[in-house]
């Protein structure tokens, strides 16, 4: 798979946005992951050099964190993807802070000229699922939003 972030069947999209963050909070329920201090940086691609959208978020769970599926979707794209959609998507690196659960976990996609072209003005979401390593799991559709202006 490329260093894209894909909406599973439907089409593939390159993450774009001015820079932005988005904080938010989530949590399936009271033993289930958090999802937490999520945000999203743009950086737009120059003469000669790929551009980069970055996203990085805390997440926990008292049995630890397996995975974390990273989607950018763009927020005119009906419906939004579930998260059945997200197995397909790539996972951001996760780093765990030591006995707490916790582990805060960065993604980083290139962004070409091409791409920078072709995306979807306005503003884009950021969809995370998270997989502990005691199976469950939670997803949060808008973790963190940005805005591609040009």
């Amino acid at each position: 798979m490329s260093r894209r972030i894909i909406v599973s069947g439907l089409a593939a999209v390159a993450v774009l946005g001015a820079a932005g963050a988005y904080a938010f909070v989530a949590q399936a329920s009271e033993d289930g992951p958090a999802v937490k201090d999520s945000s999203a940086e743009y950086v737009a691609p120059a003469t000669g050099h790929d551009g980069s959208i970055s996203f990085t978020t805390r997440v926990t769970d008292d049995s630890g964190v397996r995975s974390v599926k990273v989607l950018a979707w763009p927020g005119s794209m009906k419906p939004a993807p579930t998260a059945k959609e997200m197995s397909a998507v790539e996972s951001a690196m996760c780093t765990a802070a030591a006995g707490d659960g916790a582990a805060t976990c960065r993604y980083t996609a290139k962004v070409s000229g091409t791409d920078a072209a072709t995306a979807p003005r306005g503003t884009w979401h950021v969809a995370v699922l998270v997989t502990a390593k005691d199976g469950d799991t939670v997803f949060v559709p808008k973790a963190a939003d940005f805005t591609v202006t040009r």
